[in-house]
């Protein structure tokens, strides 16, 4: 419990909703303690009925308030129940649709650093668990326990008025059904909980291994050790949760136990203080039939407390998830139809004081049109360029200007300037058309059409049955790479932005296909100004010049032409690319 206090101390994922929702969480509860109350005095009233109508009373009259009571509590219950359902639910469906949009916006802000600081299974585990327990968290613990102390508190005040021996008996009663229990429970089962919890997120993560991996599996042969890696964290979760099955069965006894002795207690109460005349006498079944309904609102609580340990362990990821924070100037506007030029100017970067200077001094111009390539073995640095461009990425010294200014005060309009083009492109599972249309969601289909006209793949996807309402299928697996990246340039094509940067979009593809995808590239993006990430010459005879990176510094530079006829060491990289 005190990790848990000091958890919400520091949290900003759960409190803050529940002041932004108090006015449903408010009649959420309201309508959750009126249920409570119209049970037990559907209860009360017929218990009246039962003994008043047992004294045969000489006028039905004398039962009718009763009868009337009865009719409108049988109707209150369900219909302050479904009240109650219909505004929890909705309190809670806010609040998590609130949480998985502020996910996707940390993870957005975080994408340039995605594989370095997030597992895929984690994020999963947080989308498919955690936000899932912050559900359960208002409805089996908050809801519960809140509308259990009032109901609780509600009852020992008014046989407390009654009677304060009894009042405060049945406080010691309900002190050990509603709190002592659930803490003791809670002490024991947590750390149980805790341990599932830590299990299913191993799962998880093992669950996108073998997904992502499961080509590897099969080309080792090692199919037997695919099925059997998750077994022994399947069996033991599924014996943790039998012995916790176990115990809440035995525990909800105990406190099935308690409440007896509730009843038992209010049996004695209403014999010793209510049969001093008939009057009295009619209200002895009245009272203790009452408090038999408030074993739903008091039994749940102990559940509720035993998923503490999972619920905390769910805030803690999600506090946890903190981008990379970013320092950015006051936000201008430029418009892109303006661009004239990218400044690359005495850029100079490294992550911290510990790690290796990535970029160092490099300086480039790009005029309207022009075209570089930067070259460089892995580790170099070529894509913490790109980022630098992007201004995902800070430099300690140097800008990155458009015209005159800086990158990094254009954030909000980055996607006007920018395409990005990369070894993967990612195509979703919906048509050709709405892949492509991702780039301009305002655009036609006349001119989504003629962007893949432009990139080839007409008399391709024309040719399928339903043409350019084709499913591409998950990460676009229903076409070739080459294909795959030919949609993918079709999208950037209908951004027209005016810089593009291709970050190695050819590797893995066969010499021939990359050519002819290489100049379908540059053919297309004439009048761009491109930025090409690439690890070998391959086409590099179509940009303007030619960089090489080595230890963040250009080691080489010049017109590509130019220096295969007059740098001998370009030369000898060149023929041994293409295996002379």
């Amino acid at each position: 419990m005190k990790k848990i206090r000091e958890l919400m101390q520091h949290d900003t994922w759960v409190k803050p909703y529940l002041k932004r929702y108090r006015s449903l969480l408010f009649y959420s509860l309201l309508f959750g303690v009126l249920t409570a109350i119209c049970a037990s005095a559907l209860m009360f009233t017929s218990g009246y009925i039962i003994d008043r109508s047992a004294t045969h009373p000489y006028n039905i009259l004398m039962i009718y308030a009763a009868v009337v009571l009865t009719r409108a509590f049988g109707i209150g219950r369900p219909v302050f129940k479904y009240l109650e359902r219909l505004r929890s639910h909705n309190w809670v469906l806010r609040v998590t649709s609130d949480l998985r949009r502020r996910l996707y916006h940390v993870l957005e802000k975080d994408a340039a650093f995605f594989e370095e600081h997030h597992r895929t299974g984690d994020i999963l585990g947080i989308l498919a668990d955690d936000l899932g327990h912050l559900q359960n968290l208002y409805l089996r613990t908050v809801f519960p326990t809140i509308v259990g102390y009032i109901i609780g508190f509600i009852v020992i005040v008014l046989i407390g008025a009654l009677n304060w021996f009894y009042g405060l008996l049945l406080l010691l009663l309900f002190f050990v059904e509603i709190f002592l229990v659930p803490l003791i429970s809670q002490s024991i089962e947590g750390a149980r909980r805790y341990r599932q919890k830590a299990i299913n997120n191993g799962l998880y993560v093992d669950l996108t291994d073998n997904i992502m991996g499961a080509s590897d599996w099969v080309i080792s042969g090692r199919h037997q050790d695919f099925t059997q890696r998750p077994k022994p964290a399947l069996k033991a979760l599924r014996t943790s949760e039998l012995k916790s099955k176990r115990f809440g069965w035995r525990r909800d006894f105990i406190l099935q136990i308690i409440f007896l002795v509730m009843v038992l207690v209010l049996i004695i109460f209403t014999n010793q203080h209510l049969t001093a005349n008939q009057a009295q006498a009619n209200f002895v079944s009245a009272f203790v039939l009452a408090i038999f309904p408030l074993s739903d609102a008091f039994i749940p609580i102990s559940t509720g407390f035993d998923e503490l340990p999972l619920y905390a362990d769910s805030v803690q990821r999600l506090n946890d998830l903190q981008p990379t924070p970013q320092q950015l100037p006051a936000q201008q506007d430029l418009d892109p139809k303006t661009f004239a030029q990218l400044t690359l100017a005495d850029l100079q970067f490294e992550y911290d004081a510990d790690s290796p200077v990535l970029i160092n001094h490099f300086s480039q111009t790009l005029k309207k049109g022009e075209k570089m390539a930067v070259l460089g073995p892995s580790g170099t640095g070529k894509t913490t360029l790109l980022q630098l461009i992007l201004g995902d990425l800070t430099p300690q010294q140097g800008a990155v200007k458009i015209n005159d200014l800086n990158v990094l005060s254009l954030q909000k309009q980055r996607a006007k300037f920018f395409a990005v083009l990369n070894q993967s492109p990612f195509l979703f599972d919906t048509t050709i058309m709405n892949n492509v249309r991702l780039g301009n969601e305002q655009a036609s289909d006349a001119d989504v059409k003629a962007v893949l006209e432009k990139v080839q793949m007409k008399q391709k996807i024309e040719s399928l049955p339903d043409q350019y309402d084709t499913v591409v299928q998950e990460a676009g697996s229903r076409f070739s790479g080459g294909e795959r990246q030919r949609i993918a340039l079709a999208r950037i094509l209908l951004q027209d932005t005016p810089v593009v940067l291709l970050d190695e979009p050819t590797v893995g593809l066969d010499p021939i296909t990359e050519q002819e995808l290489l100049e379908t590239f540059f053919s297309l993006l004439k009048g761009k100004t491109v930025i090409w990430i690439t690890h070998h010459l391959q086409g590099v005879e179509l940009v303007d010049q030619v960089v090489f990176l080595a230890e963040g510094a250009i080691e080489m530079q010049g017109n590509p032409h130019t220096l295969l006829q007059t740098n001998t060491h370009f030369k000898q990289l060149y023929d041994m690319d293409r295996g002379y």
